[in-house]
């Protein structure tokens, strides 16, 4: 069973979210701030974050900018594009903006999980003639063994990952 982080302050959306997302099986943790987002993270992971911009105390921005490893859809009302943009590099998934269609948060929440399951059935990424296993975090190049720190690993996993897109503030 997959488990969702619900980070919004606004009660009534948070609840119809948690509602809405318990009626499809998903486990449901609500957080109503950043600072509580990120001590309960410290906690358990959730397998998929949606969360809020306008937060009390720490803003969405700066709680993404945190959090790794954990596919992130931003759901606010913010419309302007170079937000939603500079949003996407900075490391969220996707973005939903308020108001949405129950359906389509729904659909976007199973693309993003099934995404996340794929790429955790095959931790063997290839470039040419550089291989890379995540479990055992090796690279290898013409079956020679590269040793990497684990931000050098990080950023080239993530460079292989995005081929032909350009990374902004990734770390």
């Amino acid at each position: 069973m997959y488990t969702i982080m619900v980070i919004d302050d606004d009660e009534s959306i948070g609840n119809m979210e948690q509602e809405l997302l318990e009626r499809e099986g998903y486990q449901v943790q609500r957080a109503f701030s950043g600072t509580e987002a990120l001590l309960l993270l410290k906690q358990k992971r959730p397998n998929l974050i949606l969360l809020d911009l306008m937060l009390p105390g720490m803003s969405g921005e700066k709680v993404l900018s945190q959090i790794q490893g954990i596919p992130i859809i931003v759901v606010s009302a913010k419309t302007d594009a170079d937000s939603k943009v500079n949003l996407l590099l900075g490391g969220a998934v996707d973005y939903l903006t308020k108001p949405f269609d129950t359906k389509e948060l729904l659909a976007r929440i199973n693309i993003r999980l099934r995404e996340s399951i794929r790429t955790t059935q095959f931790p063997i990424y290839n470039y040419g003639e550089l291989n890379i296993d995540e479990t055992s975090r090796k690279l290898s190049l013409e079956d020679k063994t590269v040793n990497l720190t684990r931000t050098e690993f990080a950023i080239l996993k993530l460079l292989i990952q995005n081929p032909g897109q350009v990374i902004a503030n990734a770390f």
